[in-house]
């Protein structure tokens, strides 16, 4: 069976000696100091090993099955989702006032990516639970939070999105779900959608499904769409469940990946629904679900690149093969392990320096959305909108191609099941298509948020960027191998923003021909300026005393390998976008 051990040294490092939670002025850091997160992170990582991990492959080899309009889930998903309930995982970072813990969302992350690594078909029945809750607590009524918040938070009821349709998957102004008013104030909701991640299983009492559709009569298109709450089973006054609603399972869809979890074709057929949020005004409500999902989706991308790669580095140093070209490594074996030759570490390299700044990235966007949300921080707010379809398409870009390095390590014996190399590959897929396919992100990226608000969050970006490298400069080596590399890396990015701004209104299609590249350089970008915040913080604590020596110096060279070796794609990227076009030429003279 694939290893797994959970990252928690990596991620304390970040917490504290990057990030320094503690320090920050949001409301509940001052609660997260080493001893806590460390605990916290410690039994997240108990749970991920020994209840988690052992039914990854049974998730993937069983998956899921519908009998008789029911969906069953692999043997040992139920025990262990109630496992997970009574550990209180599911409520970490919910409102107490539904049963919730409070804790700030950057613990909730954390903890989750550990359980995500380990199982991630598994855990998205609590994902998917967790958006929707968001959802119904940002812009439902207080009757409705009242209502259905406490049972999800404890995932007593669980939650899902339906938005795509056979017909519409990106443009949702196209669904033909229709939302026929009551007398008495509900709806009645009828309709086909598909895709529709966890929806329906047998580890809970009852699903409450969040249903895009339109009311007869709204406007055309995207702005005539509202939000439902669809409840599998209709709730009463008193809190207790009644009649099956009008809601049932097609079928469970055959997929590449992610067999343990049950992605359904959902048919409504006068089901009981309840507007959530104001009429035609769907897609705002719903958008707080999807940037959340999309925030996940890509701890998804580097969750399974972290699983992938441990077992690629135990592989390497467990397999004999062939001898180093410098001497025998192991005299006394018939050959040398793999992890002596360089291309080997180069590609296991390649690896440790996209998890760990992926990792870094991602903990600091959700101290963002933290900030955002307690200290009602617009910059904030601004920032963090900028970077989610940075983290969603570049680390699930990323993270996919990672585990086909993992992959790559094992050779022959990547390709067989039984090493487990395959389902990694197989489930990071589907991150790069799901929450909005990653070609859709960066035209988000470049059509909507580069301009957002007359650009003012990007030019944020930059200045802190600049900020960060005057404030270091001091440093002649950490200048040379950090600042210089980040300082030309920005330079790249601001040439190709400044090409959109010249080229988006007169030619679109040669600036959008290039949005794909130009997420990619602000994902490198942002790795830049976190692995030069890492190898500073090891730097320091070397610095300051700190004995883990080997830890910090192998954090700093693997940061040097980052800015020497994949920094510099941003040149390679702004060249492409500047050939914007003759591309476009190209591709409207071919003829496909």
């Amino acid at each position: 069976m694939p290893i797994y051990n959970a990252p928690t040294k990596d991620m304390q490092f970040i917490l504290h000696n990057v990030l320094k939670v503690s320090e920050q002025d949001i409301d509940g850091y001052e609660e997260l100091d080493r001893d806590f997160t460390g605990a916290v992170l410690e039994e997240a990582g108990k749970v991920a090993t020994e209840v988690l991990l052992p039914l990854n492959e049974v998730g993937d080899t069983e998956g899921c099955v519908l009998e008789n309009g029911v969906v069953r889930t692999p043997k040992g998903f139920l025990e262990a989702f109630q496992q997970m309930k009574d550990g209180g995982w599911t409520a970490m970072d919910c409102d107490p006032e539904y049963g919730g813990q409070g804790l700030p969302y950057v613990m909730h992350t954390a903890a989750q990516e550990t359980l995500v690594s380990a199982n991630m078909a598994f855990q998205m029945y609590q994902g998917l639970t967790h958006g929707a809750y968001s959802a119904i607590h940002v812009h439902g009524s207080p009757e409705q939070k009242a209502k259905f918040l406490p049972k999800m938070v404890t995932c007593e009821w669980t939650g899902t999105m339906n938005l795509t349709e056979p017909h519409c998957g990106t443009d949702l102004g196209l669904m033909r779900t229709k939302a026929e008013p009551q007398d008495d104030g509900s709806y009645k909701i009828s309709g086909t959608k598909i895709f529709i991640s966890a929806g329906d299983h047998d580890m809970a009492d009852n699903i409450i499904h969040l249903v895009l559709a339109k009311i007869p009569g709204g406007p055309d298109g995207i702005k005539g769409v509202s939000l439902f709450i669809v409840p599998k089973f209709i709730v009463k006054e008193d809190g207790s469940l009644g009649d099956r609603n009008g809601v049932e399972v097609g079928k469970i869809e055959e997929k590449m990946g992610i067999h343990g979890n049950s992605t359904c074709v959902m048919n409504y057929d006068n089901a009981e629904g309840y507007l959530i949020g104001e009429m035609h005004k769907g897609m705002r409500a719903m958008f707080v679900m999807m940037n959340e999902a999309r925030m996940g989706v890509g701890l998804q991308g580097y969750a399974q690149a972290e699983i992938a790669y441990q077992n690629a580095v135990a592989y390497a140093n467990d397999r004999l093969q062939g001898r180093a070209v410098t001497g025998d490594e192991n005299p006394d074996g018939p050959a040398d392990p793999l992890i002596v030759h360089p291309d080997i570490r180069r590609n296991l390299m390649d690896q440790k320096s996209f998890v760990e700044g992926a990792r870094a990235l991602t903990y600091w966007g959700t101290t963002l959305i933290d900030r955002a949300h307690k200290n009602d921080d617009e910059a904030a707010e601004g920032l963090i909108s900028l970077m989610t379809p940075v983290i969603k398409g570049f680390l699930t870009d990323k993270g996919f191609e990672t585990t086909v390095a993992a992959q790559q390590v094992f050779g022959g014996h990547g390709y067989i099941e039984e090493t487990g190399m395959s389902q990694y590959a197989r489930d990071a897929r589907i991150a790069m298509i799901y929450e909005g396919a990653n070609g859709v992100q960066a035209l988000d990226l470049v059509g909507r948020k580069l301009a957002q608000d007359g650009g003012k969050h990007v030019l944020a970006f930059f200045e802190m960027i600049k900020t960060y490298i005057s404030e270091n400069k001091g440093d002649e080596a950490f200048g040379a191998d950090f600042l210089e590399p980040l300082k030309a890396a920005s330079k790249d990015l601001q040439a190709a923003g400044m090409y959109f701004m010249q080229n988006g209104m007169k030619n679109p299609n040669h600036a959008l021909a290039g949005s794909y590249d130009f997420m990619h350089m602000m994902g490198h970008v942002c790795f830049g300026l976190m692995w030069a915040r890492m190898a500073k913080a090891s730097m320091d604590a070397l610095a300051a005393g700190d004995t883990d020596t080997e830890f910090h110096e192998t954090k700093i060279a693997t940061g040097r390998y980052y800015m020497a070796r994949q920094l510099p794609a941003t040149g390679m990227h702004l060249a492409r976008i500047n050939t914007g076009a003759d591309t476009v030429m190209a591709l409207d003279a071919a003829n496909f």
